[in-house]
């Protein structure tokens, strides 16, 4: 498994684990198969393992920490989210990305996972009410103190990723990126790599738009996608457009549609680093052909023709959301 950089002195494997499917919003799982794609993930030479304390309100930190007995600390680098608060049946309360709340959550992480640090910490979102610089310092107090490695941001905008940099080097941010959504292109990329950032790249099959199996049958799904924009009547009409469009290339590359947005993401640069939100081995195993798909510049060219960043129809999330994000 090749790896690639992050930040100014860390490295993680080319594609990483993003488990909160195990635990929450794309419906039930089945916690063995879970447990087994993580084994196969690490297997398979992939280190970044990426959860949130908020998955499944701790269930995914606790699957996490149950997959991970018997193997070596050093092998996993496991990236932690923060800050989403959730009430006891599951339900989405606001955040909190004070300092004091950032410690306490951080201890009660350690001690689900069973570890004695976290490789990254990052908030999940950016706060309104909390200056970055306030969130961040919290975090470098825990990076002095030997419980954190390095410092994430997530979903934050250009001006936010600067901001907090001045405080302690920030190894990522996280945010969505896929040929479904190139926002952070205009802006948001630039800043990362002037200032050597690495770049998660998480939803790069755009929940499942983008793996070649949605159909217009699955509208209405029992998960969140019901209430995405991009799955909604005439948009996943034209979404699933773009994607048989991108069928055909993939058949001539001779892989599936998701192989081809997973090495389309990989293309983008050596400070990128996709997620894959697999569930299930085989999904994982489909994955990984990714890995070794080459693209030629020709190959670029096409798909991004097939599929105009403009095209797309409906927002990633809904507009309150979306307006909660701020950063496209």
């Amino acid at each position: 498994m090749e790896h690639r950089k992050i930040g100014q002195n860390g490295s993680v494997s080319a594609i990483g684990l993003g488990c909160m499917g195990m635990s929450d919003l794309y419906g039930a799982a089945d916690r063995k198969e879970s447990i087994a794609t993580i084994h196969e993930a690490l297997e398979k030479g992939i280190t970044l393992l990426d959860t949130g304390d908020f998955y499944g309100v701790g269930h995914n930190e606790l699957l996490l920490s149950e997959a991970l007995q018997g193997n070596k600390r050093e092998n996993a680098f496991i990236a932690v989210k923060t800050g989403v608060l959730r009430s006891p049946g599951g339900g989405w309360i606001g955040m909190n990305n004070r300092p004091e709340a950032i410690k306490n959550n951080l201890a009660y992480t350690l001690q689900r996972l069973g570890v004695d640090y976290i490789d990254l910490y990052q908030p999940a979102r950016v706060d309104p009410s909390v200056p970055i610089e306030e969130t961040v310092g919290a975090i470098a107090d825990m990076v002095k103190a030997g419980y954190v490695k390095h410092i994430g941001l997530s979903e934050a905008n250009a001006e936010t990723v600067r901001r907090a940099h001045t405080v302690h080097p920030i190894s990522w941010l996280q945010i969505e990126y896929s040929l479904f959504s190139r926002g952070i292109e205009k802006e948001i990329l630039p800043t990362l790599r002037e200032l050597g950032i690495s770049l998660s790249a998480y939803g790069v099959l755009s929940r499942g738009l983008l793996s070649g199996k949605w159909t217009k049958d699955r509208q209405g799904a029992p998960d969140f996608r019901s209430f995405a924009p991009r799955f909604m009547g005439e948009n996943l009409d034209k979404n699933l457009t773009l994607v048989e469009a991108l069928r055909e290339i993939a058949e001539e590359k001779q892989c599936n549609v998701a192989q081809l947005a997973i090495a389309w993401v990989l293309s983008r640069g050596e400070d990128v680093i996709p997620l894959i939100g697999a569930r299930k081995r085989t999904q994982l195993q489909d994955a990984l052909a990714a890995v070794n798909l080459e693209l030629s510049p020709s190959d670029i060219e096409r798909i991004e023709a097939a599929v105009p960043a403009e095209a797309v129809a409906g927002t990633r999330y809904a507009a309150d959301q979306m307006a909660i994000l701020g950063v496209e």
